[in-house]
């Protein structure tokens, strides 16, 4: 269990990095364009690391079921999902989407306790409570004096919940694919080419390449994607799958969850965000909330 809690501990900090990078690169070219070039990144270091540790470009002795649950996975998780967290980072800022994403421990528990039978009780429904109210609180706290939200706020809101959903459900059939034999990084890889497949032919239909083109010749935003692409798709992703080797689901999503703390002084000095007191205490309490699922 230490090991899985450790390892879940490292991938809050990469979780975190990977946010300031996506959400600088894609500021400057857009969310679609960091999707791709991110995931091209991410699948030349995966093969690198499985060909040194294998000896082979790709796994080897998985079969057809965990193929097609880590496929779907890498779908639902890294298109899907992605799409919509990566464009909530430039409408409503990394800092908020990641508070938003506390929720996915939550949606991971209940899938994780039809799924997986792991247990739900009276405190896992408190925690689920405290977090969901630091959440709506900083939410609500984002409306005008109207009462409204602005456009590109309520916009984010939206991605971020749609982004959240599809983290989880990614999360769970990842579990279902890994199995008890297939490597972290095998695993990761998997998704990765799903990942690719799906955004390859969604640029095509939407004939976008021209701005992908755009974004690989930024300098800037190159170097913010290359820091997202190795504490993400790669260090992160890897990490998380492995920790899921060591503990439960939702353990490990829970210290993950650290980010949504870890990321506040990294927008105030990088990104000049104006953080509130009530933001800060709702992050907090949004994270205990998320400690009490688990306990």
């Amino acid at each position: 269990m230490i090991a899985g809690e450790l390892i879940s501990l490292g991938t809050a900090f990469f979780w975190t990095i990977t946010v300031i990078g996506f959400e600088g690169a894609g500021k400057r070219v857009g969310s679609l364009s960091v999707n791709i070039i991110r995931l091209v990144i991410g699948m030349f270091l995966l093969t690198l690391t499985i060909l040194i540790t294998t000896g082979s470009f790709f796994p080897i002795g998985v079969d057809l079921y965990d193929w097609n649950m880590l496929l779907i996975s890498g779908l639902i998780g890294l298109v899907i999902g992605d799409l919509f967290l990566f464009q909530s980072f430039i409408d409503l800022g990394g800092r908020l989407s990641l508070l938003i994403l506390c929720s996915v421990p939550i949606m991971t528990s209940i899938l994780g306790y039809f799924i997986f039978d792991e247990f739900l009780d009276l405190v896992t429904m408190l925690g689920i409570a405290i977090t969901l109210s630091a959440i709506s609180v900083v939410i609500l706290s984002r409306r005008t004096e109207s009462k409204k939200f602005e456009p590109h706020i309520l916009k984010g809101i939206i991605f971020a919940t749609i982004g959240a959903v599809a983290q989880s459900v990614g999360l769970v059939l990842s579990k279902l694919g890994m199995g008890e034999s297939i490597g972290a990084f095998e695993a990761t890889q998997i998704r990765v080419i799903a990942g690719l497949f799906g955004f390859v032919i969604y640029i095509s239909l939407r004939k976008k390449w021209t701005e992908v083109l755009s974004a690989v010749k930024d300098k800037v935003a190159m170097k913010y994607i290359l820091l997202g692409s190795v504490f993400g798709p790669f260090l992160g992703v890897s990490s998380s799958l492995l920790a899921m080797k060591y503990a439960s689901i939702g353990v490990t999503t829970t210290i993950a969850q650290l980010n949504v703390i870890l990321i506040i002084p990294f927008s105030i000095f990088i990104f000049k965000d104006k953080v509130n007191k009530i933001e800060i205490i709702a992050s907090i309490f949004a994270f205990i909330g998320v400690a009490l699922l688990f306990i």
